[in-house]
């Protein structure tokens, strides 16, 4: 047996909706990214959203809408794909990282609080793996201290903190449509959603030269915008989301009862509604169960093995975040999709009995 990682949906109605747009021949700037940002804002509760380039650009381009510059401050996590991160420094403020909850791995918020001084504008907290970051006591702290707060919602397509759905409780909320994602545009693709009509027409125009018009650029801005085909797959894509979250949990369920007291497995706290963007485990010897599963043919990944702060581009010199710190050499990410099966997923916890064995 040979088990994907991930693996990406493809029907005829995906397939058609391509077909469609190269019929058009309207490829930028059409009517299916208009609907898709409609449609994807209503999913999320939230007022607008602004198509883009990929879920790195939603992040650099909501820090720019939020005038994010040099001597700025960004509060965020360590454990999270650099993405996060890599945008703050690009335009010149500093990463201000904050370890995590060791259950949740999402930043702790009661670690934040000491984190913040005058050049703090903002915080990015990271629903990490699908399951929402503890954002009550984030906002209350960001509306305490006049701080911008950008949920990076990227790995939590539908996932939802209290009954509400990620992309709705922040001042902007960032989503990647890179292919493994819960829902994806068939290549490189990203959103923001805002309740704040001013910040998404400023997005809209930073995604677009810094132009309204044709030819009149009121703002220094960027060409990350989503194109049709991306937008017209990610339309039919988001119809199966809620479907494909139950999948995902049912899976994640399963993986649960069969592994329980075999290796540490996640959990979801009693306020969160968990997608399972990642199954994430944690064992002693990670290294060596991820080298056996791959042995017979089941696809693993680490996520991730070095944090952002021990990241050489960051330069961020001796920070002590220690559950962050502990957990990157323990955690093991196994296959998690939809399309897993019962089979597969007994086939998965029995290689991992075997070697624990």
């Amino acid at each position: 047996m040979h088990l994907k990682f991930s693996e990406m949906y493809v029907d005829s109605n995906i397939k058609k909706a391509v077909e469609q747009v190269l019929e058009s021949g309207r490829y930028i700037k059409g009517d299916n990214l208009r609907q898709f940002e409609r449609e994807f804002a209503d999913f999320c509760d939230a007022k607008y959203a602004v198509g883009v380039s990929s879920g790195t650009s939603a992040i650099l381009l909501s820090l720019m809408a939020l005038g994010i510059k040099k001597g700025d401050e960004v509060i965020l996590p360590s454990h999270t794909f650099i993405a996060t991160a890599s945008p703050v420094k690009f335009l010149g403020a500093t990463p201000v990282y904050v370890d995590i909850d060791p259950v949740t791995y999402t930043i702790d918020p009661e670690k934040i609080e000491s984190k913040i001084t005058e050049n703090t504008k903002a915080i990015i907290p990271v629903h990490l793996y699908g399951h929402p970051a503890n954002m009550d006591p984030i906002t209350e702290l960001a509306e305490k201290n006049a701080i911008m707060v950008i949920e990076d919602s990227c790995q939590a397509h539908a996932a939802e903190y209290r009954g509400k759905k990620t992309g709705s409780m922040g001042d902007m909320a960032v989503f990647s449509f890179f292919p493994s994602k819960n829902m994806t545009v068939a290549g490189d693709g990203g959103i923001i959603t805002t309740t704040n009509k001013e910040l998404a027409e400023k997005v809209s125009m930073l995604r677009d030269h810094g132009r309204k018009g044709k030819y009149i650029h009121e703002m220094l801005g960027l060409n990350l915008r989503l194109s049709e085909i991306p937008a017209a797959i990610g339309r039919e894509q988001l119809k199966h989301l809620n479907d494909w979250t139950v999948r995902r949990r049912n899976a994640a369920e399963k993986y649960n009862k069969l592994l329980e007291g075999v290796v540490e497995t996640p959990t979801e706290a009693e306020w969160a509604k968990h997608v399972y963007h990642l199954y994430v485990i944690q064992i002693e010897d990670r290294d060596g169960l991820g080298r056996y599963l791959n042995e017979q043919g089941i696809s693993t990944g680490i996520h991730y093995p070095v944090p952002v702060h021990r990241q050489p581009c960051m330069e961020a010199g001796e920070i002590c975040l220690p559950v962050t710190d502990a957990c990157v050499d323990r955690i093991l990410s196994l296959p998690m999709h939809p399309q897993l099966t019962d089979e597969q997923i007994g086939y998965v916890a029995e290689k991992i009995q075997e070697w624990v064995k």
